[in-house]
């Protein structure tokens, strides 16, 4: 039996698995950061329901959902339980969903300029350890999974945030027609995702993003 185990441990990848445990926790704190913000303003704006339904918490398992994890974690397009929004709360229903939409993005460049600052202040004022370089490493590809999160949501197909932020601009009888084909919207982002159509354009502006961020931080 102990040669069997020793076996089946040598035959393990230790650094695929550490990897894949970092990847799950950047995956997991991009997604928290963004959802809970979302409760937030939509708190802030008069309604709620996410802090009724305790959603405005920055643990994972409140935000997870297991597919869309998974397909974030296989095909680096993914999703998280959509935080519960109910616009009559909204003085303006149109600009407070918009409003809220837009936290989500807007969060997860905050989360990276944090993140990129943290990782200045290693740099600066650390010396050089395999721990601190893989915790610095960490740090930078959070920082690009939260920029290219931030985007994604950005694009104008429902249901991504970018459609909220594009209906308070049009007028309402367009704004109820958009959002009537939102239940068509994941099956368009399935298909553009498997097709890979528009990654190089997502992948120039992640790229674009994050080497303006690090210039102004180092």
């Amino acid at each position: 039996m102990l040669h069997y185990i020793q076996a089946l441990l040598g035959q393990l990848n230790f650094s695929s698995a550490l990897d894949a445990a970092l990847r799950a926790a950047s995956i997991l704190l991009c997604l928290t950061v963004h959802e809970t913000c979302h409760g937030l303003a939509a708190l802030s704006l008069g309604d709620p329901t996410a802090k009724e339904l305790h959603r405005l918490s920055f643990n994972p398992l409140r935000h997870i959902d297991w597919l869309g994890l998974a397909m974030m974690f296989t095909v680096g397009f993914g999703w998280a339980k959509p935080v519960p929004v109910d616009p009559r709360y909204f003085k303006n229903p149109k600009r407070g969903m918009a409003l809220t939409a837009l936290a989500g993005p807007l969060s997860n460049f905050a989360l990276a300029l944090a993140l990129l600052f943290i990782s200045r202040w290693i740099y600066l004022y650390t010396d050089y350890t395999p721990l601190w370089d893989g915790i610095f490493n960490f740090l930078h590809t959070t920082a690009i999974l939260s920029i290219g999160l931030g985007l994604f949501n950005l694009l104008p197909i429902p249901p991504l945030d970018g459609s909220k932020v594009l209906g308070a601009l049009l007028p309402d009888k367009a704004y109820f027609t958009l959002m009537h084909y939102e239940r068509y919207g994941m099956l368009l982002l399935f298909l553009l995702s498997f097709a890979n159509v528009g990654g190089g354009l997502i992948g120039r502006g992640i790229y674009a993003v994050y080497t303006t961020m690090v210039n102004l931080i180092y």
